[in-house]
């Protein structure tokens, strides 16, 4: 089956998209399940088997590898749920066949598919009489799942530290490749070695003799060179990587992993230059590596694909990706948080969604993680958080553990947005004798983290009416800096329809570009790296700084060149995009000069 849809809808949270692929696969979108909360999982496997009349056994969290079988109890139940709600849909042709049109309603214009079936339709009076060839060319979207890699926590027992294959990324792992889904699995936040050397362990992750792997790789990158490293070294262990997923380091939401001041559209132009050459280099070590293991090796190089997501967010730049950088998917994140039938957003969320600004959205500090976090002023987790820290108690419970990191005080890691671990920092700040503004500045700095393993997973749980006297009321949400130019709830239809360029959800007129709006967030952060430096003026800082600013103004020059060479693309917003790039350029040419002078010999 070829893909139908020209986007797909990223993780968002740990619940926000939980149970998405059953809402929207149906239609053949393809959508991604985080596989962080098996908590989570648990409980809605419990609310979905009650609801279809599906037999529902708990696996107890401490049972034998409770994490890796709940994961593959709630990834079997969703997807036979979905493929039932799939043969549903195609089964509707015996009756009115208005899900089946509206499945054709919603692909983009240019579908084959679906001016196939507008012929067919006009030939055939009757829907039913063209039934089997509907049967036989439509197709469920994917039930994609998401691993943050570094999120890989070790367990223990009683009797002391459970082996590695326990901790909580391989337990994940593990989960996916013991179901029966046939789909990807998207590995994001960098590079762990003894998690992709975990994967060779599980059969459906290599290809067969025709080529087809039932448990597809996708590694979500910044960049050209880490997508060569991170292949090959997959590929040296027969795996291949059939999907880069190219994600703005800082124009998305959730965890923003900055770039040294590499901007997407010269990332994205290397990508597409050189995919050829990716493609059939990291193919020649895959060779070498199957033919070792004596497994079956593909006569040609497999399948590669080259996605892309970042605060897109009109039809316009969606096509521009899709034409200029050849990319065979966009990712549509945030907007989809003002789709009720789509993502589990509580109602008081998601008003304060459609109200927020771009001063309400912003890259904050509160991940215990120590990685820069999209955030929602006033969410009613950070309101919690405040609540306490004027009360004279921060910090948090730290019941799931998810994110546990930290050892200063500890053998085993604690969280820092835990009570215990900001009681014994704020301890150890007051013996240090601080001057009052110091010591303010740094006590909010640690009171600022957030209890994210419950803040992200509140909302599914409110959504479906799920007690949450032991998790608390208090939601955390991760949208993209984009949501300040969505302002109203959307159908399905109605999003699918401004993806297409079918209609226009944006009221405002003042949005900027997406690839103007990242360059200008990545000098937002580059003002901030700044302030930091002036505490330690060291030749470290002073390469970054200058690296940074100087990766900056080569992006700079790359959109002039773009925006100025092309005709019929973006003419109603040129002179904009052309005159907040001359904006942008001047502040950055400020701002290489502060460098300088802050590290110029006194």
């Amino acid at each position: 089956m070829t893909k139908t849809h020209s986007f797909h809808i990223p993780i968002m949270g740990t619940g926000f998209t939980l149970d998405t692929p059953l809402k929207v696969s149906q239609y053949g979108i393809d959508s991604v399940v985080s596989l962080v909360d098996d908590i989570i999982m648990e409980k809605l496997r419990k609310i979905y088997c009650e609801k279809f009349g599906v037999p529902y056994n708990e696996i107890p969290e401490k049972a034998e590898d409770s994490r890796a079988k709940r994961i593959t109890s709630y990834l079997n139940l969703i997807n036979n749920l979905a493929k039932n709600k799939f043969e549903e849909l195609k089964n509707s042709l015996n009756e009115t066949g208005n899900e089946i049109k509206d499945y054709f309603n919603m692909l983009p214009d240019n579908s084959t598919i679906k001016q196939e079936f507008k012929s067919l339709s006009e030939k055939y009076f009757n829907i039913h009489e063209i039934g089997n060839w509907v049967k036989e060319n439509i197709s469920m979207g994917s039930l994609d799942v998401n691993i943050m890699t570094k999120v890989d926590k070790d367990n223990y027992t009683k009797e002391g530290k459970l082996p590695q294959h326990y901790s909580d990324a391989h337990a994940s792992l593990r989960g996916f490749a013991n179901s029966d889904l046939s789909s990807s699995i998207i590995l994001s936040a960098g590079m762990n070695t003894r998690l992709y050397s975990y994967i060779e362990q599980f059969e459906d992750f290599y290809p067969d003799e025709t080529g087809e792997i039932k448990k597809k790789i996708v590694l979500k990158v910044s960049d050209y060179r880490s997508a060569m490293i991170q292949g090959k070294f997959l590929a040296k262990k027969g795996l291949w990587v059939s999907e880069y997923r190219i994600e703005s380091g800082l124009n998305c939401g959730g965890h923003a992993f900055a770039t040294d001041g590499f901007l997407m559209g010269p990332i994205l132009a290397e990508f597409r230059d050189h995919r050829k050459e990716l493609a059939q280099s990291i193919h020649e070590v895959l060779a070498r590596a199957l033919s070792g293991k004596n497994r079956p090796v593909p006569k040609t190089v497999l399948p590669l694909k080259i996605t892309a997501q970042g605060g897109v967010g009109t039809a316009e730049e969606h096509q521009f990706l899709i034409d200029h950088y050849q990319v065979d998917s966009v990712g549509w994140g945030t907007p989809f948080l003002l789709v009720p039938e789509v993502t589990n957003v509580d109602n008081h969320t998601r008003n304060q969604l459609m109200e927020a600004k771009e001063d309400d959205l912003y890259l904050s500090n509160i991940s215990p993680l120590g990685v820069p976090f999209n955030n929602l002023k006033n969410s009613t987790r950070d309101i919690e958080k405040l609540s306490l820290v004027e009360k004279g108690k921060p910090g948090s419970f730290c019941p799931k553990k998810y994110l546990v990191s930290n050892t200063e005080f500890t053998e085993k890691p604690i969280c820092t947005a835990s009570s215990r671990y900001q009681r014994l920092k704020i301890n150890e700040l007051q013996n240090e004798g601080l001057p009052p503004a110091e010591y303010k500045n740094r006590y909010n700095k640690i009171v600022d983290k957030s209890c994210l393993c419950m803040g992200l997973g509140t909302s599914v749980l409110l959504v479906n009416d799920v007690d949450t006297k032991n998790h608390g009321d208090g939601v955390s949400i991760c949208p993209g800096p984009n949501l300040a130019y969505f302002s109203k709830i959307m159908s399905l239809k109605d999003i699918t329809n401004h993806i297409y360029g079918r209609s226009n959800m944006i009221t405002r007129t003042d949005r900027p570009n997406m690839f103007i709006k990242e360059l200008k967030i990545y000098i937002d952060f580059l003002k901030n790296k700044i302030e930091e430096a002036r505490d330690s003026l060291t030749k470290k800082q002073e390469k970054y700084l200058l690296t940074y600013a100087n990766n900056l103004k080569e992006g700079v020059n790359y959109y002039y060149s773009l925006f100025n060479d092309f005709k019929n693309i973006f003419e109603d917003t040129k002179s904009k995009i052309l005159s907040d790039l001359d904006a942008n350029k001047k502040t950055l040419n400020l701002l290489n000069l502060e460098i300088e002078n802050l590290f110029a010999p006194q």
